[in-house]
């Protein structure tokens, strides 16, 4: 991953967002490998950028497993969210779909 790629794929980033402002959570299961899931599929990188700049907190829950880690969007995460999907949605069709064919 290049170091000046602050967000490596953004139509996953995004994809991630609009779920976790729908409410969902996203699931760590293993330090090493990052292990991070979303609606049961795999985050390969968004979870790096939404922890590094705190979208994302911790909370305990209680009916999930042992070593488990459990986030959901902040308030800032939310905020940040509601502008960046928006954003998403003025551009231009095709931009979109190259964005999710390059990253």
């Amino acid at each position: 991953m290049p170091a000046s790629r602050v967000i490596v794929d953004r139509g996953e980033f995004i994809d991630a967002l609009r779920a976790l402002r729908r409410g969902r959570v996203m699931v760590r299961v293993g330090e090493p490998s990052g292990g991070c899931l979303l609606d049961g599929a795999p985050l390969y990188s968004a979870h790096r950028t939404l922890l590094r700049y705190e979208l994302v907190e911790e909370y305990d829950n209680p009916q999930g497993f042992p070593s488990v880690r459990y986030y959901r969007l902040n308030q800032r995460g939310r905020e940040f969210a509601e502008r960046a999907c928006e954003a998403w949605r003025r551009r231009p069709l095709l931009e979109r779909l190259a964005v999710r064919f390059a990253g």
